[in-house]
């Protein structure tokens, strides 16, 4: 297996779509939504340690979550979970990675990856990744994924690719013309009619040195940030450097520090059944449907004219529900969300609210 090949797979995030399973203390990328038996972290890591070497994925993630990524990923050294002391977003989370692979290997190519995707052709997305790191390895690019979207999608950014000849004799891989944050319905069926657009993945390839040297072009003042640690990475002194440095480092997403910016970033466009599970009708629509065209999970649910609905309770709860059409229904400890399917975006709205009102324990 190549040495040079890294993967950092990014797992600070709450999940506040999944309120009220996914808490601050225990959120989704820790929890099995599936029931695959797995948690959606460890599916990400068993996919990876099949395309780069086990010491060379790296995890990073908030420090409040460390004992957790080691409870579900006992493999793991210690040098290879990265704690940030804060919520900064995706840019200072991968300038850390950087640093601290660069002092292991400077010719390192390297994967980028959330902690909470569903890829059901993982073969497919093998391939896709052996692909990308082709093209990193002998171009000075940064690579997107861009998903072959199948429907208008809300949910999602969108990345708008180039109609030039295909890159690399690979007619899926393109350049990038723009970045779209998350459309509204009218927009995204132009986009979808268009074929120009693909679904923004937010998996991401590159070379250290061409991301290194993206940093230094677009996001100076983060990248000097982490560079004035370069002789404390991997030393007793690392932990408080980095306490120091994410307390003076903006909160910026790679997407916009970098991405919508540089001039060398390509799109390799693929179909991998591919989903970011990013809200509970994103688990509905990849779970298996039951009478009514309904999902539910718990032992004791007594459903009348239920359709189109999605349900998690306890298994030692009894609930009773007749007529509704089109709904989410969970309840995790001593919090029930009752929600319309349609209107589950409000959800991290909800949990917003819930916050300012009643604080952090329900949170």
């Amino acid at each position: 297996m190549d040495k040079n090949i890294f993967c950092v797979i990014m797992a600070g995030g709450i999940g506040s779509r999944f309120w009220p399973l996914s808490r601050t203390g225990k959120p989704k990328q820790f929890l099995d939504f599936l029931g695959a038996g797995k948690t959606l972290l460890q599916q990400t890591y068993d996919r990876f340690i099949k395309i780069c070497p086990e010491e060379n994925i790296l995890i990073v993630t908030n420090a409040d979550y460390g004992e957790l990524v080691f409870e579900q990923l006992p493999e793991l050294n210690p040098e290879q979970v990265l704690l940030e002391p804060l919520r900064k977003n995706t840019a200072p989370c991968i300038a850390y990675a950087n640093y601290k692979i660069q002092q292991i290997n400077s010719e390192a190519n390297i994967i980028v990856a959330p902690s909470d995707h569903l890829i059901l052709k993982e073969d497919e997305f093998i391939r896709v990744i052996r692909d990308g790191l082709e093209f990193v390895q002998e171009t000075d690019s940064l690579l997107t994924l861009g998903i072959t979207p199948d429907r208008p999608e809300t949910g999602y950014g969108y990345i708008q690719a180039t109609n030039e000849d295909a890159y690399f004799n690979n007619p899926n891989l393109k350049k990038v013309k723009t970045f779209t944050e998350k459309p509204d319905y009218e927009m995204a069926k132009v986009f979808y009619e268009s074929g120009d657009f693909f679904w923004n993945s937010g998996l991401f390839i590159w070379s250290l040195k061409s991301i290194m040297k993206a940093f230094e072009k677009y996001l100076p003042e983060v990248n000097v940030l982490f560079a004035k640690g370069i002789k404390l990475y991997n030393t007793s002194r690392e932990k408080d450097f980095i306490l120091n440095t994410y307390s003076n480092c903006k909160n910026i997403s790679i997407d916009y520090g970098i991405m919508e910016k540089a001039e060398n970033v390509f799109v390799l466009c693929s179909d991998f059944g591919w989903s970011d599970l990013g809200t509970w009708g994103s688990v509905f629509e990849h779970s298996t449907k039951q009478k009514g065209n309904n999902v539910i999970s718990g032992q004791n649910v007594f459903i009348y004219d239920l359709k189109d609905s999605f349900v998690k309770v306890p298994d030692d709860k009894l609930v009773v529900l007749q007529g509704l059409e089109g709904y989410i229904v969970v309840e995790s400890q001593d919090m029930l969300l009752i929600c319309k399917r349609e209107d589950e975006q409000k959800i991290k709205q909800f949990v917003n609210d819930i916050k300012i009102r009643k604080g952090e324990n329900y949170i």
